[in-house]
C-alpha cells in the first residue's frame, strides 16, 4: 500500500498535488461566488466543487494514473463524479454546520481590517471539508475508478 510501495506513494502524492490545485480552484471559485455574488456558502462551495472535480479528473486521468486510460473517457468520469458525488455528501454538511461554530470562534478571537471573521470561518469550513474529502476520494478512485491502472496504456496519440 501507500506506505511499503514506492509506486503508490508517488501517485498519493501526484493525486495531493492535483488536489492542491483542485483546492486553490475550489477555494478561488468559493470565494468569488460567495463573497462577490453573495450566494450562499453551500451553494457557492457545491459550484467550486463541480471546477474543482473537473479540473482534479483531467490531471488524474493524464497525470496521476495515465495508465488508467484503459477504460473509456465517459465511464471513467462517470465513476469519478459518482465518488465525488459522495464527496458532496460528505462535504455539505460539514460547510453547513461547521461555519456556524467557527465564525463563533473567529469573532471571539481575531479580527483585521481587511478580513472578515466570516472569510475566516467560510475559509477554515472549506479547508476541513476539503482535507476530509480528499482522503475518501483518494481512497475511493484509487481502488475503484482508476483500479485499472495495471493494464497497459492506450495509445498515446488519444491521451483522453
Amino acid at each position: 500500500m501507500i506506505l511499503t510501495d514506492a509506486k503508490e506513494r508517488n501517485r498519493f502524492i501526484k493525486f495531493a498535488l492535483v488536489g492542491a490545485l483542485g483546492s486553490v480552484i475550489d477555494f478561488v471559485v468559493m470565494n468569488m461566488l460567495s463573497h462577490w455574488a453573495g450566494m450562499p456558502l453551500v451553494l457557492a462551495g457545491t459550484i467550486s466543487f463541480v471546477c474543482a472535480v473537473m479540473n482534479n479528473f483531467t490531471w488524474n486521468r493524464l497525470w496521476t494514473y495515465p495508465e488508467s486510460r484503459s477504460r473509456p473517457l465517459v465511464s471513467q468520469l462517470g465513476m469519478f463524479f459518482v465518488v465525488n458525488a459522495a464527496g458532496i455528501a460528505i462535504r455539505a454538511p460539514i460547510l453547513q454546520f461547521g461555519e456556524p461554530p467557527l465564525l463563533r470562534f473567529v469573532e471571539n478571537v481575531f479580527h483585521t481590517a481587511h478580513l472578515t471573521a466570516e472569510v475566516y470561518a467560510r475559509n477554515l469550513t472549506l479547508a476541513a471539508a476539503i482535507g476530509i474529502v480528499m482522503l475518501w476520494n483518494f481512497f475511493v478512485n484509487r481502488y475503484w475508478t482508476y483500479n485499472d491502472i495495471d493494464s497497459p496504456p492506450m495509445n498515446e496519440e488519444n491521451p483522453l
